[in-house]
């Protein structure tokens, strides 16, 4: 779970590098948390009596859902471009990169590079090898 509140607690923190490892996890907090209030929205989401066609239902839940999703959207752009552009610098890459969405997809896959890179000490360090490392 730390790793998944990592870019959290380094908010605004667009130096240094960030291991794959915090940025995935990072990702799987965001879309257990987008699936979730997606299935809150649906719970609420208006039906279709066959019979007579008319829409019955919904409103609040799904008001409720659309208010969460944007203050969770609201409140995650900035750690999730933060630890997209440290993973990059991780690479030794300028964090301009996240700007190239296919490149960008195939660099946060890559391994960073060993040892310290003009970002920063590697974050990974010989006694954390691991597989998501």
């Amino acid at each position: 779970m730390e790793w998944m509140l990592m870019p959290y607690k380094r908010y605004f923190d667009f130096s240094g590098r960030s291991r794959r490892k915090e940025y995935w996890m990072f990702y799987l907090l965001v879309m257990i948390v987008y699936v979730v209030l997606s299935v809150l929205m649906a719970m609420g989401a208006p039906t279709v009596d066959p019979q007579t066609g008319q829409l019955s239902g919904g409103g609040a839940m799904m008001t409720l859902g659309s208010m969460l999703l944007g203050l969770f959207w609201l409140g995650t752009i900035i750690p999730s471009l933060a630890v997209a552009v440290r993973r990059m610098h991780d690479q030794d890459r300028s964090g301009w990169w996240i700007l190239c969405p296919i490149l960008n997809l195939v660099f946060l896959f890559i391994d960073g590079t060993r040892g310290p890179n003009r970002f920063g000490p590697d974050p990974k360090g010989a006694e954390n090898a691991g597989v998501f490392d």
